[in-house]
C-alpha cells in the first residue's frame, strides 16, 4: 500500500522543492469523524533570514521562534487583525524557511481559506499530522512545470525591489487540476 500522507521527513527538505511539490497535494482538515480536503492551487516561499520579505528576517522572536524548527510544523500567525494566514515550516533546524497556502480548489486567498476551513492560531507550532486535524496528502496529481504559474508574492513591497520581484509566488489554474 502506497502511503498517501506526507511524513515529517518531506518537509525537512529545501522550501523550494517542497513549494513545488505541495501544489495539486490536498490539504486535509479532520474535525472529529469529518474529514475534507482540498486541492492546494496557490503559494508563496519564504526563504531564510535574508528574505526581507520574511518574519524571519527580523530574527529570531517569540512570534518567529516557530520558523527556526525544523520542517514539518504550521506558522499560523494574524495579520490586519483579522486575517489567520497558514504556513508549512520547511528545511532544516534552525533555518527559517516557510511556504504559505494562498490558495485551494474554490478558496482563492489565504484568509478565505483559514476563515472557510476554520484554521486558527490554535494550530500554530503544531506538527503537520492526522493527529493534529490538519495534514497534508498526496492526491495522485503530478503536474509539469508548463502547468504552474511564477509570479511575484503579494504584499511584500516594503521588502525592496530585491526581494519584492523574486518569481516565489507558485500557482496552478483550478481548470488545469481538473483536466489530470
Amino acid at each position: 500500500m502506497v502511503e498517501k500522507i506526507f511524513k515529517s521527513k518531506f518537509f525537512k527538505k529545501d522550501v523550494h522543492e517542497v513549494a513545488r511539490a505541495l501544489l495539486g497535494q490536498y490539504l486535509v482538515k479532520k474535525s472529529g469523524d469529518q474529514v475534507s480536503k482540498y486541492l492546494i492551487t496557490e503559494i508563496e516561499i519564504y526563504d531564510g533570514p535574508e528574505d526581507l520579505a520574511s518574519h524571519a528576517s527580523k530574527g529570531l522572536t517569540k512570534r518567529t521562534e516557530i520558523m527556526f524548527r525544523e520542517g514539518g510544523y504550521w506558522y499560523v500567525y494574524l495579520i490586519y487583525g483579522m486575517y489567520e494566514m497558514l504556513n508549512i515550516v520547511c528545511g532544516e533546524k534552525e533555518y527559517p524557511a516557510a511556504i504559505l497556502i494562498r490558495g485551494v480548489v474554490g478558496l482563492p486567498g489565504p484568509g478565505k481559506l483559514t476563515k472557510a476551513l476554520q484554521i486558527d492560531r490554535t494550530f500554530n507550532g503544531q506538527k503537520i499530522t492526522p493527529k493534529t486535524g490538519l495534514y497534508i496528502e498526496k492526491s495522485g496529481i503530478n503536474l509539469l512545470e508548463s502547468d504552474i504559474k511564477k509570479s511575484q508574492r503579494i504584499g511584500v513591497d516594503y521588502a525592496g525591489k530585491k526581494w519584492a520581484s523574486k518569481l516565489w509566488r507558485l500557482s496552478v489554474d483550478e481548470k488545469s487540476l481538473k483536466s489530470l
